[in-house]
């Protein structure tokens, strides 16, 4: 009876084994099918220039108020306020005519002191013929020749008091002293002036074919762009400057770093710099607040990796980085700026060759089985 019960359990204990063996491979099989492929990148190292943004303005290249230098009504304004103006284009006229009349009288002057000249010039060379005949003394000779030349005085004066009565009445008409926009007139025509006295001021006009960025570094950021800038090519990028503003313009702006202050401010520690932009387009104004993303050192190892990529929460920034076990890491990472709009330089957390993941970041976890797939 032994032998029969002993015989009976193996095929028992076999039927027992069977469905477990059949439930691991099911779930093995479940395993591996569930286990997602996921896009990972390696991490890149590249020569990269390290910036440090600043908050600036811009100023026009030149800015010139327009003012009425003589007295007299406004006769009119010749453009439009905000109106872009050409070298020497006539903006405003003051009623000319008192400072023409002083012109004519001027030039009537100059015409009588000229007349005088010439008669005591012709005086002058019949004494001197008649002195070589003893018919007149040599004292009439000397007075004939002093009267020439207090009319060639004469001459002089008049001329130059017609050169100050044409400049007096060229202040009559205002010109723009360059290209640029000119803002409203501050008075309306029919306006009484008196310039005469002490300049008015009538309109500003604004040279902005190129602009200003104007901004602030310390003394020892200063010591460090000078330094970086002697050893690699750090002086090249300062002529590429990044310019960003708060709202989106048409184009992208770089600045040429123009101008540094010889000395430093000893109550803020810091120098005014300024870089020339180009405003061929004519968007830019002066007193736009503009943000400069100024060089400040070249580094030949910058760790890279894809923005996006990059996720934050309360401790900071963070990555997934993909294990040799492929497995995910969620790895806390130290950033710093972005490069080419899409790479990120990574200051520590990150070495070169590490796999992270690049899309999906919802769908993966910390110890997470994943079948990474590297892309570029």
């Amino acid at each position: 009876m032994k032998k029969i019960h002993t015989t009976l359990a193996v095929p028992v204990l076999m039927a027992a084994l069977l469905p477990l063996s059949a439930c691991h491979k099911n779930e093995q099989k479940q395993t591996t099918e569930e286990t997602p492929v996921i896009d990972v990148a390696q991490v890149v190292t590249d020569t990269v220039t390290l910036t440090k943004e600043y908050p600036g303005y811009l100023d026009a290249q030149c800015t010139v108020d327009l003012v009425a230098r003589v007295d007299g009504y406004l006769t009119g304004q010749l453009y439009n306020g905000g109106d872009y103006v050409p070298a020497g284009a006539m903006l405003f006229t003051i009623e000319s005519a008192n400072y023409a009349d002083a012109v004519r009288r001027a030039e009537a002057a100059l015409a009588d002191a000229r007349a005088t000249h010439s008669y005591a010039a012709s005086n002058y060379a019949a004494m001197q013929k008649a002195l070589q005949s003893n018919a007149v003394s040599q004292m009439e000779v000397l007075q004939s020749k002093s009267n020439v030349e207090t009319a060639a005085a004469n001459i002089a004066s008049c001329e130059a008091a017609l050169a100050e009565a044409r400049k007096t009445l060229s202040y009559c008409t205002v010109r723009a002293p360059f290209a640029g926009h000119v803002s409203d007139g501050l008075y309306d025509v029919g306006a009484y002036l008196n310039g005469a006295a002490s300049p008015v001021k009538l309109a500003t006009i604004y040279q902005d074919g190129n602009v200003n960025a104007i901004f602030a570094i310390s003394d020892d950021e200063y010591a460090t762009i000078k330094a970086n800038a002697a050893r690699t090519s750090l002086s090249t990028d300062l002529r590429h400057i990044p310019i960003k503003f708060e709202t989106e313009m048409p184009q992208t702006y770089t600045a040429d770093l123009t101008y540094m202050a010889p000395a430093v401010d000893r109550s803020t520690g810091t120098m005014s710099v300024k870089a020339k932009i180009n405003n061929a387009g004519g968007d830019l104004r002066a007193g736009m607040y503009c943000k400069i993303a100024l060089p400040y050192e070249v580094d030949p190892n910058a760790i890279l990796v894809k923005d996006a990529s990059i996720g934050t929460d309360q401790s900071g920034s963070y990555i997934y980085v993909v294990n040799d076990s492929n497995r995910v890491e969620n790895r806390a990472i130290k950033v710093g700026q972005v490069v080419a709009d899409t790479m990120r330089v990574v200051t520590s957390g990150l070495r070169p060759g590490e796999r992270y993941v690049t899309k999906a970041l919802l769908k993966v976890r910390d110890g997470m089985s994943v079948k990474p797939r590297l892309v570029k």
